[in-house]
């Protein structure tokens, strides 16, 4: 290994972590519909591989694209923040959506009392609530969705400093180099974002949640927003 490929993979590493660190965007949606839709931690990380593998894929295509069309780096990465504001927008409508609907799912399922009375005169009362009780296919279909729309968003979602080191050893022909790079760059995105996830809903799931139970789907709908928020109005 020549030191300059060693600067190289130090550089992808570095980049990799800090990128996902400080992009909420990585971690967030997943920690949120995670514990929502009550996802088995296998489940949660096999969804988050997957996004993981998409999101680096699509920006290494984009700098793949740019090397063989012959532009540059600047052009190469206008695109990519297009296709990061476009990301950013689909996370906010998507928050929104789920937002809303979380919170009328919730007002729907606020406990309530049922008053019975027996036949010798007596009575009693008891809480109530209707989440988990009526099961419609509707609802099961949402669920098979819901992964879905994570992956399609999160492909689209940006990455840009991927795009300078993917196009350079590229435009070099130096194909190794690439390998090696975008592999490391998308080990260390994955690793970080599967240990934020896990590790967040690990505690998530340590902890009590008591009434805020039911307003899961409506939390999980506003850490979406956010995300999209931090993409378009933070560049996060």
């Amino acid at each position: 290994m020549t030191q300059e490929l060693d600067i190289l993979v130090a550089t992808s590493a570095t980049v990799a972590f800090l990128h996902t660190l400080f992009g909420p965007d990585h971690y967030l949606p997943f920690i949120a519909m995670g514990k929502a839709r009550r996802w088995s931690m296998f489940r949660t990380s096999a969804i988050t591989v997957v996004a993981g593998v998409g999101h680096v894929l699509g920006s290494v295509v984009l700098g793949m694209l740019g090397v063989l069309a012959g532009l540059g780096i600047q052009k190469v990465t206008r695109v990519d923040e297009v296709r990061g504001s476009l990301a950013g927008w689909l996370f906010i409508v998507f928050g929104l959506v789920y937002l809303v609907w979380g919170i009328r799912r919730a007002w729907r399922n606020k406990p309530h009392r049922h008053l019975h009375f027996h036949l010798d005169g007596t009575g009693h009362d008891h809480l109530h609530t209707h989440d988990g009780d009526h099961i419609h296919v509707h609802d099961e279909e949402k669920k098979n969705i819901t992964p879905w729309v994570l992956f399609v968003i999160f492909v689209l979602g940006p990455c840009e400093p991927l795009i300078p080191i993917v196009m350079y050893p590229a435009a070099r022909g130096e194909w190794g180099e690439l390998l090696i790079t975008v592999l490391v760059f998308s080990v260390v995105t994955i690793a970080t974002m599967l240990a934020l996830v896990l590790g967040t809903l690990f505690g998530l799931n340590l902890m009590p949640l008591g009434k805020m139970e039911r307003y899961m789907h409506a939390l999980a709908g506003g850490a979406i927003l956010f995300s999209g928020i931090s993409i378009v109005f933070l560049g996060w």
